[in-house]
């Protein structure tokens, strides 16, 4: 088909977006896939796939479906469907038989959701203005759908998962968080056989809550353990206001609960995004990492605190000032205490190494960065996950987004 055919105006823009938002709202979720192919086709495009990372964060897998393109996976590694999801941005790829193919980041506000390829015979300016206004859509709808299907689910996963596992990506908040001042960044280790490790966050005004635990044990026993953990949190986090009573309320659940001889360990942090004030209350985690223009320059201390259950005395809180694009690494001892082929712990001078080794490399990003450290370090340790292991990265920016509230 040829582009002089195609109407690609503003006004006609707006109509497709419009139509595809109208149809999806009353679609079951397998149809959502063909409609996009629909619109895509409308504007003279083709071969569209819809690619999903899968939980390990090393594939991007084509979603099934009537209409759509579907080939091999992707690796997230080394591909422009890759290169498009780990920056965010469009990649075009010119065709050796004509035409160009454009991989579109699906974003559902910063949370990179997969990405979208397809075919175009040319492609010019209104194009991509359009282009990138569909593939907003498309990641909206793919999100909005998810809660009522499994289809997604059964994309990406590449391997059987554990009852444990699913708990825990069930409690999950999306695995990134991206505005002017703050970006925020999580994985877990193994992906599909974990168990205790969780975290959460959120912004509310100013204030960037966050927290990381580790429930003691393995399997259901873990997970559960960690469900209560979050589960309290998210109400204290709700309720209360300091990190002390945080802590408290959390202690109080998990030894009513489970009893004295059970306990999670855990990290919780308010950063003031407007400031770059942090509170810390470390009960039982390895000490957070503070990274200052890509090396490691201290280990962020406080006082000691009893993990979450024992009933320990209210915390004391440990307050930090960060500078403009400060990186701040927390992370749970499955990643140092996992050993090496040696038989030594992987450990804390081995860890801040591999951080100093990626700052040396430009930065793609927080997502792209800690997903680089996180397979560097499982390639350090022999590809072995033995435990449990979390990072979860903090990048504060400075400065304040006002102007982004109006509407020129």
């Amino acid at each position: 088909m040829g582009t002089e055919s195609i109407d690609r105006s503003e006004g006609f823009g707006e109509r497709l977006l419009g139509l595809l938002l109208d149809r999806a709202r009353l679609l079951p979720p397998q149809m959502i896939a063909p409609l996009i192919a629909e619109g895509v086709a409308r504007i003279g495009g083709r071969d569209v796939s819809i690619l999903l990372q899968d939980y390990a964060q090393e594939l991007l897998v084509p979603l099934p479906g009537t209409k759509l393109h579907v080939a091999q996976p992707e690796p997230v590694t080394d591909s422009p469907a890759g290169r498009a999801f780990l920056r965010g941005d469009r990649v075009e790829v010119p065709q050796a038989g004509g035409g160009v193919r454009i991989y579109l980041p699906l974003l559902d506000g910063s949370d990179q959701v997969g990405v979208m390829a397809l075919t175009l015979d040319a492609v010019g300016d209104d194009d991509r203005r359009l282009l990138h206004r569909l593939s907003s859509l498309v990641a909206d709808m793919l999100v909005t759908k998810n809660a009522y299907t499994d289809q997604f689910f059964q994309t990406r996963r590449r391997e059987p998962m554990s009852v444990s596992a699913e708990i825990q990506w069930s409690l999950l908040p999306p695995l990134t968080m991206s505005v002017p001042q703050v970006k925020v960044a999580g994985a877990l280790e193994p992906a599909y056989r974990v168990a205790g490790d969780s975290f959460d966050y959120a912004l509310n005004g100013n204030i960037l809550h966050m927290a990381v635990i580790d429930a003691m044990g393995h399997g259901l026993d873990a997970a559960t353990m960690a469900t209560v953990a979050i589960g309290a949190y998210r109400h204290a986090r709700r309720v209360f206001i300091s990190l002390d009573e945080k802590y408290a309320f959390m202690d109080d659940a998990i030894s009513r609960q489970f009893g004295p001889d059970h306990f999670v360990t855990a990290q919780l942090m308010h950063l003031n995004i407007a400031t770059g004030e942090m509170e810390l209350v470390n009960a039982g985690h390895p000490a957070p990492l503070l990274i200052r223009g890509g090396r490691v320059v201290q280990q962020l201390e406080s006082a000691t605190t009893l993990p979450v259950g024992f009933g320990g005395e209210m915390p004391r809180v440990r307050e930090h000032v960060l500078q403009p694009d400060d990186r701040v690494l927390c992370y749970t001892d499955g990643i140092i205490d996992e050993h090496v082929a040696s038989g030594e712990p992987f450990g804390e001078e081995r860890l801040i190494r591999c951080v100093n080794r990626l700052g040396e490399d430009p930065s793609e990003g927080v997502r792209a960065d800690l997903r680089r450290l996180s397979h560097t370090l499982k390639s350090e340790r022999g590809g072995r996950t033995t435990d449990d292991a979390t990072l979860f990265m903090i990048e504060w920016n400075g400065g304040t987004a006002d102007h982004l509230a109006t509407l020129d």
